[in-house]
């Protein structure tokens, strides 16, 4: 797609916000199962979730998982242990299950959402290799999203956030399937590499997406169908490297990355130790999915992948 006709679309994702402020929302992915480890439709599961306190926040990924996407906050790990808790207790009276796991290991799971956006992105996918179809049906994620800011501090979030990407989600992960998976899907629009990160990023944003085949009419609805693994979305930074975590890796990671894009002192000392890293983002991104996750020395003391303490 022309690069022209990309840009001022690319423009509107990194507008930032116009305050530093310190929300972060969380999106959590689950596979669904009935208690004989069945494939659950998605309107028996809205069905059952219609009176769950977490009712609004529900959606749905292609082959069914369950995605529980909150509002930012500034408590996010016991909002989202209250809400799943309710969320579980009700399904479990149908007879269904939440299951917190990166890879569904059923090879047979459907393409349950059947929309014109689905059904051309799978047979998108299906020309590259399998990959596609197993992301789209199988796998899980914790998104993490946290509050953009403006001036050098925003910059500073877009960078450290990508350049330390390969290695929180090594040290994050719970297999490497999910990752593999996603490394192999379409590198043209998951971006695990250090295209993104080469000077201006509206510009290098806007070449990423110009890379990308298109697959869906108009500029908004192609930019929509880019992968990676830091995503910007205007005023915020949606973090989609991670597997799905359970409620003790959910805490570590919002620690992790809430201090990683909050704090002055710790952002900016990892940028330094990891913007040598850049140009080789795409082996490190490989390294990870081998469950290589050594940061480099000069990052290790400042608490980057396992801080002595949790902020919840």
């Amino acid at each position: 797609m022309d690069a022209m006709e990309l840009h001022p679309v690319v423009a509107g994702l990194f507008t930032r916000g116009r305050r530093r402020t310190v929300r972060i929302a969380v999106e959590q992915e689950y596979v669904v199962a009935d208690t004989d480890g069945d494939v659950v439709p998605i309107e028996q599961v809205r069905r059952a979730a219609a009176s769950a306190i977490a009712a609004p926040y529900i959606t749905f990924e292609p082959g069914g998982q369950l995605e529980l996407s909150l509002p930012p906050s500034l408590h996010p790990v016991g909002d989202l242990d209250a809400l799943t808790t309710d969320l579980q207790n009700r399904l479990s009276r149908d007879g269904i299950r939440l299951l917190t796991i990166p890879v569904d290991p059923r090879t047979d799971v459907p393409l349950q959402l059947t929309s014109e956006r689905y059904v051309a992105m799978q047979r998108h996918f299906d020309t590259i290799g399998p990959a596609g179809r197993r992301m789209m049906r199988r796998t899980t994620s914790t998104q993490i999203c946290l509050d953009w800011w403006p001036g050098t501090a925003g910059i500073e979030q877009w960078r450290v956030l990508n350049l330390a990407a390969p290695f929180l989600a090594a040290a994050f992960a719970r297999d490497g399937e999910r990752l593999n998976t996603w490394l192999d899907v379409d590198p043209t629009r998951t971006g695990f590499d250090d295209l993104v990160l080469r000077g201006d990023p509206v510009s290098s944003y806007t070449a990423f997406a110009a890379g990308a085949t298109r697959f869906l009419d108009g500029a908004g609805a192609h930019v929509s169908t880019l992968f990676p693994p830091v995503r910007p979305r205007s005023t915020y930074l949606e973090v989609r490297f991670l597997d799905a975590q359970d409620p003790a890796g959910v805490e570590r990671a919002i620690g992790v990355l809430g201090r990683l894009m909050y704090d002055d002192a710790l952002r900016r000392t990892a940028l330094q130790a990891l913007e040598p890293e850049r140009p080789q983002l795409a082996d490190l991104w490989r390294a990870a999915a081998a469950g290589e996750h050594a940061l480099p020395d000069s990052a290790v003391p400042y608490g980057l992948v396992w801080p002595p303490e949790v902020a919840a």
